[in-house]
């Protein structure tokens, strides 16, 4: 069993037991938390799609870790006019134990 959920502006398909670093969520690590938009719930071949929320749907997830992502360099430059901008950026995320889907 799958389901698609909505967190932090991003889609993830996820299933039981797997784990999935998610945008921060403000969430202390070992706890419980609910994800309620849930966009699809598959099972094989049945596959139930929401208008746009599945109604009545969650998976619940356990929070492992929070961290800092790889450092993304932002470089840009401008050729023959003494321009010359550089930047990095390390994302937060969320690290997450899919624990079960309901719906």
């Amino acid at each position: 069993m799958y389901a698609v959920v909505k967190t932090g502006g991003k889609q993830y398909r996820v299933s039981g037991g797997q784990k999935v670093k998610v945008e921060q969520l403000l969430a202390d690590v070992g706890a419980e938390i609910t994800l309620d938009q849930v966009l699809a719930i598959g099972e094989g071949e049945a596959v139930k799609l929401g208008k746009p929320l599945v109604a009545g749907a969650t998976v619940t997830a356990k929070v492992l870790s929070h961290g800092r992502g790889d450092k993304v360099h932002i470089f840009k430059m401008r050729r023959r006019k003494h321009y010359k901008k550089q930047q990095g950026h390390r994302q937060n995320y969320t690290e997450i134990e899919i624990l079960g889907i309901t719906g």
